[in-house]
């Protein structure tokens, strides 16, 4: 009696391997290409973090744009949000558009994260991390700076700090703002 139960478990615990096995063979021959600094900036449609319609990236071409993901269970995404407020605040009168990807969240937790530090810049959601993925995220928070052409200029991989990358992020949207 053991062994027919035996065997009728081995049936169904190889279809989950073999499953398992097509999904990672999927996921690695349909990976989007990285993003790389000199490339075109993926194009995205998402709805805004406080419900007020959608943006499109398309609807900023022309200007220099500083797209920063994070989330709202990111410690450093907490921390970098100050130093992002501060230089959307000085940028945005030479025409530098920020804008914030809340990256698989909670809307209900980003908009408090928003509101407590008082963040003033464009949100959107990316809640299933299909944008991030197109971006090739390797985590957040991620800023990527894109010029008026729409080609990536830098991508800082970690938090903004305006001790300690602060000169190199000014340098990229210097040297966007000049494209």
């Amino acid at each position: 009696m053991a062994r027919p139960l035996k065997l009728g478990a081995q049936g169904p615990a190889v279809a989950v391997v073999a499953g398992l096995f097509a999904l990672l063979i999927w996921k690695v021959t349909h990976h989007p290409k990285p993003v790389k600094v000199g490339g075109t900036a993926p194009a995205f449609d998402l709805q805004r973090l406080n419900g007020s319609g959608r943006l499109a990236f398309a609807s900023l071409s022309g200007r220099v744009r500083v797209v920063n993901f994070w989330a709202t269970w990111c410690g450093p995404c907490k921390s970098e949000s100050p130093a992002l407020q501060r230089l959307w605040e000085q940028y945005r009168t030479r025409g530098v558009v920020f804008v914030g990807v809340d990256y698989n969240d909670v809307a209900s937790d980003a908009r408090r994260f928003v509101r407590k530090h008082g963040l003033t810049y464009p949100m959107v959601r990316d809640r299933d991390g299909s944008v991030g993925t197109l971006y090739d995220l390797t985590g957040v928070p991620e800023t990527f700076v894109v010029d008026r052409q729409g080609r990536l200029v830098a991508h800082f991989a970690g938090p903004i700090d305006l001790r300690d990358n602060d000169r190199f992020f000014r340098r990229a949207v210097d040297r966007a703002l000049q494209s």
